[in-house]
């Protein structure tokens, strides 16, 4: 699923330079797709750009996925999160859960199919969750709106 006039944009995340190959190859078509080889490059481009989907491999060296995933919430809530991981690492899984919020985890090597729908509903509910807060702020104003009116007529 994509926007009407934009690509969904994804950020991947592996230390491993192949992978980061492999994916922005099978991807770069259907996905606006951005890289990055540590959790402080990628900090950097979730701070440049509006990113949708990110994608980070748990076991990388300096800032494992679930920390880089920590620092990401602090600066940005709203991207979906998938941890990968090569490793049946079932700590790496609760930390990611709990303190990463992460949408999704999926064991490396990933399949592009699997990847791919996950990417999908990981869109879906970004967009689902974004449309329900335009909505909230909309009915905030209207309230706010309201409560002035109501005022006004309580004074007059």
């Amino acid at each position: 699923m994509e926007n009407k006039n934009t690509k969904i944009t994804v950020l991947y995340v592996d230390d491993e330079e192949n992978n980061l190959v492999s994916f922005k190859a099978t991807f770069r078509l259907k996905y606006k797709v951005y890289t990055a080889i540590s959790g402080s490059e990628a900090i950097d481009i979730v701070k440049e750009n509006r990113i949708e989907i990110i994608i980070t491999d748990q076991r990388m060296p300096e800032m494992t996925g679930v920390e880089f995933l920590e620092e990401v919430i602090k600066i940005d809530t709203e991207p979906m999160r998938i941890l990968l991981t090569g490793y049946a690492d079932m700590g790496a899984v609760i930390d990611a859960v709990n303190k990463g919020k992460i949408f999704h985890y999926l064991n490396k090597p990933w399949s592009e199919e699997e990847l791919d729908e996950t990417i999908q509903r990981a869109y879906e509910v970004y967009a689902k969750r974004k449309k329900l807060l335009e909505t909230y702020s909309k009915l905030e104003l209207s309230n706010e709106q309201l409560e002035f009116l109501l005022r006004q007529k309580l004074l007059s």
